[in-house]
């Protein structure tokens, strides 16, 4: 099998599993604890959060550890909206986001703030001009995701963090990061980002462990009452194994990211290339987007069809976002870009990581041709039953 679906989850490098092995075998302190092993913890973490605060140039006070972006996005766009209420209740959103992001909002909407969701274009973009119409003097936030886990598009966050300090230099600016660090380059201060995501699962770190950039001098309400950790915003036992573990796999994908991103952009570029001249598909990525996601239909053919048909040949790719994937109502995302419903309804993803091979590469295309070749008297049929 050929894994092709690293915008879902990464394989953790294998001195990532021996780190965290370690850790969770002669360092089981709880941090709270006043004894020695409870200081060892301690001082583990700390060195944790430096870490992760130099790969993304912040101040260590400024790093949150959560359970992961679920949940750090959760805690940036509630425990924002919940502390500066008296600002206004007014919040602004994209229709492409994820849905721990997407859902945090509708679930504002039922406790009484109003949100204004954006529209994108056809390549999965919002428009600057239409963040810069939404914003209000009553606009407590701003949250929008760096690269879209669906279709891989890249959103000009620096452009977007100015701005929105310009119309109003109030509003904060949430960023959603979790499929941009480590594939493309990320500047939080010169943005004017206020608050950032990341899940270390995804940079080839251990899944249930993420972290929230939250500027200095920025309070928010806690979620998680019950204890002092994390500065007071999340409570709880602090997963001493997991975040050294995160730690140091995020200061590798740090280091490793121009290099990830020259190797992983050719590898794309070829793919794009021949879904382009496989007839009967429709690819909707293209050569802007992140290096590391191609997303394309197969109008007429249900995707988990083709997904579980390239399957048989080895070749695992998804068929969206892994937190939507079980849904059988047509993508979200692939509709707000102007896509029809059978195209929606037939979107595969193609996410790569930095351990391909130009031999894998041939392999899936070889795969791809086979797949659509196969499918195509089932398409034919259909419409001919229609």
């Amino acid at each position: 099998m050929i894994y092709w679906d690293h915008a879902a989850s990464t394989p953790p490098y294998e001195d990532i599993i021996r780190t965290l092995t370690e850790v969770m075998d002669k360092h089981y302190g709880n941090p709270s604890s006043i004894h020695q092993l409870g200081g060892d913890a301690v001082k583990l973490i700390k060195r944790s959060r430096e870490v992760c605060a130099n790969a993304l140039y912040v101040k260590p006070t400024e790093i949150i550890f959560t359970s992961g972006a679920t949940e750090a996005n959760n805690l940036a766009i509630k425990g924002a909206a919940l502390q500066y209420m008296s600002r206004g209740k007014h919040l602004i959103t994209t229709m492409v986001e994820h849905a721990s992001v997407y859902e945090s909002f509708l679930q504002l909407q039922q406790w009484g703030f109003e949100v204004t969701f954006l529209p994108v274009d056809s390549h999965g973009c919002v428009r600057l001009e239409s963040i810069t119409a939404a914003i209000r003097k009553d606009t407590i936030l701003v949250s929008i995701m760096h690269v879209n886990n669906e279709m891989g598009a890249i959103q000009p966050i620096d452009v977007i963090g100015q701005e929105i300090k310009r119309c109003n230099a109030l509003t904060l600016f949430h960023v959603d990061g979790v499929q941009g660090f480590g594939k493309v380059p990320v500047d939080l201060k010169t943005w004017g980002v206020d608050l950032y995501t990341l899940s270390a699962h995804k940079f080839r770190g251990p899944k249930g462990t993420g972290l929230l950039y939250v500027r200095e001098g920025l309070k928010l309400m806690p979620l998680l009452t019950g204890g002092s950790q994390e500065f007071g915003l999340r409570a709880g036992t602090e997963n001493t194994p997991h975040l050294v573990a995160m730690a140091k796999a995020m200061r590798m994908a740090s280091e490793g990211q121009p290099n990830f991103t020259k190797k992983v952009s050719i590898q794309r570029n070829r793919i794009l290339g021949f879904i382009r001249n496989i007839e009967g598909l429709h690819l909707h990525s293209n050569e802007f987007g992140a290096p590391h996601i191609v997303q394309f239909s197969f109008p007429g053919m249900k995707s988990e069809v083709l997904m579980h048909t390239l399957e048989l040949q080895g070749m695992l790719v998804s068929t969206r976002s892994a937190c939507s994937s079980k849904q059988t109502a047509p993508s979200r995302v692939l509709l707000s870009m102007g896509l029809s419903h059978q195209e929606a309804s037939s979107g595969i993803r193609i996410s790569l990581g930095d351990s391909h091979t130009e031999e894998e590469i041939s392999q899936l295309e070889h795969a791809l041709r086979a797949a659509v070749e196969q499918l195509h008297p089932l398409l034919e049929q259909g419409r001919n039953d229609r």
